[in-house]
């Protein structure tokens, strides 16, 4: 057999040669993944605020009886409690939605009434009935209000939340469900 004098002819080629990952592209690639996945956690609740508002759903509200026209005596505040009815199963007691009903003279033989949230309009604090003084107070910032709802002093905005209401069958009735707020005063 004769051996060229060029070298062989046929055999592996040479492989290629990969660099090796330096310290700084290793950190580099970390710091981007960590990044892209901050993003991620950051974005789904901003994208989830942005889309919910195109299927937002006007308020829930549903007739709630409070109870008969005789428990709300004439010229008199008392604290009344109503099942919220949009409940879901993990609510418990916090369903259970409490409201100031106070009971005017009647006009034209109807009986009127004014209930309001139990909510100060200021942050939300739950305001008490002091019927010596004839005043809801907030004992969180100072909120006072008068017996008809409007503010007396202190920093809420505007007076108390006044829920709409109906007299049916001898019994009151409260349009309740969703709480009201500044956004939305129902």
């Amino acid at each position: 057999m004769a051996e060229s004098k060029s070298g062989p002819t046929s055999g592996p080629t040479n492989p290629r040669v990969v660099p090796p990952v330096t310290r700084r592209d290793f950190l580099f690639k970390l710091g981007l993944g960590l990044n892209v996945i901050a993003a991620s956690l950051v974005a789904i609740p901003v994208v989830g605020y942005v889309v919910s508002a195109l299927f937002h759903r006007s308020a829930q509200q549903a007739w709630i009886a409070l109870g008969d026209l005789d428990r709300f005596p004439v010229n008199e505040t008392r604290l009344a409690t109503y099942r919220n009815p949009f409940t879901r199963p993990w609510d418990g007691v916090t369903a259970d939605i409490p409201c100031w009903v106070r009971r005017t003279p009647d006009a034209s033989g109807q009986p009127s009434f004014q209930i309001f949230a139990i909510n100060c309009a200021h942050l939300g604090c739950p305001v008490r009935w002091f019927p010596e003084s004839r005043l809801f107070m907030c004992p969180c910032h100072g909120g006072v209000y008068y017996e008809d709802g409007t503010v007396a002093s202190g920093p809420p905005p505007r007076g108390l939340y006044e829920y709409a209401y109906r007299v049916k069958g001898g019994r009151l009735e409260v349009q309740g469900g969703e709480t009201p707020n500044l956004a939305e005063p129902v």
